[in-house]
C-alpha cells in the first residue's frame, strides 16, 4: 500500500490545506504503508514549453539524450502516481482557481501514452483503480460554487487520467468562519475508514 501526498500551498506555517492533508495521511497510514511526499511548494516544477512539447511528441525510441532530460522530471512525477494506490492532494484556492505550481504539476503528469491515451471514442485515463482525497481550502470563496474554478478542474483532470474515485474535503470561506469550517473538515477526515482504498 502506498500513498502519494501532494501539497501545493505557498504557505508552510498556518496552511489549512497542509494541516488537513497531514492529518488525512496520518489517518490513512498503517504499519508498512509507504508515503511518497511531493511538496510542490518546495519542488521545482518546470512549465511546459516548446522544447518539452517537442520532446513529448517525439517517439520514445527517437528521442535524443537532451529530450529525455527535458522529460525526466515528468517521468519521475508520473512514476509517483503509478506507484501509489491512494492520492492525498492539498489545493488552496488562489483567485478562484488552483495555484500556478499545481497547474504546472498537472501539465507535467497529464501525458498522452503515459497517463491517458486517445481512442476512437475519446481520451481514456490510464491510472484506473486509484483513489483520491482532495482537500480544497479557501479564504472567501464558497467551494463548488459558480466562482470556484478549482474543484471542478481538479475533478475533471483526475477523471481524465483515470481516477474517478475522488472524495473532496472542503475547508472553504475560512476568513468568515474558520473554526467551524476546519472542525467540519477534520470531522470528515475522522469519519474516513483507515485504508478505505485498500
Amino acid at each position: 500500500m502506498a500513498i502519494l501526498h501532494v501539497d501545493s500551498s505557498a504557505r508552510f506555517d498556518g496552511s489549512a490545506s497542509r494541516d488537513l492533508t497531514a492529518k488525512l495521511v496520518s489517518k490513512l497510514s498503517a504499519n508498512g504503508t509507504e508515503v511518497i511526499t511531493r511538496d510542490l511548494g518546495k519542488s521545482s516544477i518546470p512549465f511546459v514549453d516548446e522544447a518539452w512539447i517537442g520532446a513529448n511528441f517525439t517517439d520514445e525510441s527517437d528521442r535524443t539524450d537532451g529530450q529525455r532530460a527535458i522529460l525526466a522530471k515528468s517521468d519521475v512525477l508520473i512514476d509517483e502516481l503509478e506507484r501509489a494506490d491512494t492520492y492525498v492532494i492539498g489545493v488552496p484556492m488562489y483567485n478562484f482557481g488552483v495555484p500556478a505550481v499545481f497547474k504546472a504539476w498537472i501539465d507535467q503528469i497529464a501525458r498522452a501514452r503515459k497517463t491517458f491515451r486517445y481512442s476512437a471514442t475519446g481520451p481514456v485515463g490510464l491510472l484506473e483503480g486509484k483513489r483520491a482525497y482532495v482537500v480544497i481550502a479557501s479564504g472567501g470563496t464558497e467551494a463548488d460554487s459558480a466562482i470556484d474554478f478549482a474543484t471542478g478542474y481538479v475533478r475533471h483532470v483526475l477523471g481524465f487520467i483515470g481516477v474517478s474515485n475522488v472524495e473532496f474535503i472542503f475547508a472553504d470561506k475560512l476568513m468568515f468562519d474558520g473554526e467551524t469550517k476546519t472542525a467540519a473538515a477534520k470531522a470528515q477526515i475522522e469519519a474516513i475508514d483507515t485504508l478505505v482504498a485498500a
